[in-house]
């Protein structure tokens, strides 16, 4: 588990294992089992999520009760109902376990001491939010400017492994398509 985070990090910037084990100290094991809720719309944002092993699913229902899907997660991906969290107001989102899982959680409060006392961790979180604005962007400019066939292929291109987890249910409802036109793709 902490090998998997280690080396996520250090994908970014070289750490010690001083350093590291202090950064260690400040995430939390959670475990939750398949379909279990770790953030529902209207509570309170404790935590960012590591994933170590499972698959997420990050949700949003408008007013109608519509359910949207915002954002998938899988191992060594980040994910909360970020506004919530860095806010510290209510969610607007709901994540979800599609698989059993198990995450380490990172507080507000722990993720600020970490950005004080390592220098190197203000560098990785910056490359990381970078990293998130840039993919946002970029799933909106494909909403507005792909039709749903090109959607789909880049993110079968993209993230093939969420092909073999994941529902075409929930990847039509991902894409804004319906699961007719998603099987007419993937045939």
């Amino acid at each position: 588990m902490q090998e998997k985070l280690r080396s996520h990090i250090e994908t970014i910037v070289p750490l010690t294992n001083d350093e590291f084990s202090f950064i260690l100290s400040l995430f939390t094991v959670k475990r939750f089992k398949r379909n279990e809720f770790i953030i529902q719309e209207g509570e309170s944002v404790r935590y960012a999520y590591f994933v170590v092993s499972g698959l997420l699913k990050l949700t949003y229902t408008d007013d109608s009760g519509r359910e949207h899907i915002v954002s998938f997660a899988m191992e060594e991906w980040w994910e909360s109902d970020f506004q919530a969290f860095f806010k510290q107001t209510k969610a607007s989102m709901s994540l979800q376990c599609l698989e059993d899982t198990i995450v380490l959680g990172l507080t507000l409060e722990n993720y600020e001491e970490m950005s004080l006392k390592v220098e190197k961790m203000r560098i990785f979180l910056i490359k990381m939010s970078n990293a998130g604005f840039i993919a946002s962007q970029q799933r909106i400019v494909s909403l507005l400017t792909n039709n749903a066939k090109e959607r789909y292929e880049k993110m079968l291109k993209s993230y093939p492994a969420l092909f073999q987890r994941v529902s075409k249910t929930q990847l039509a409802a991902y894409l804004g398509v319906s699961r007719e036109t998603l099987s007419r793709f993937s045939s």
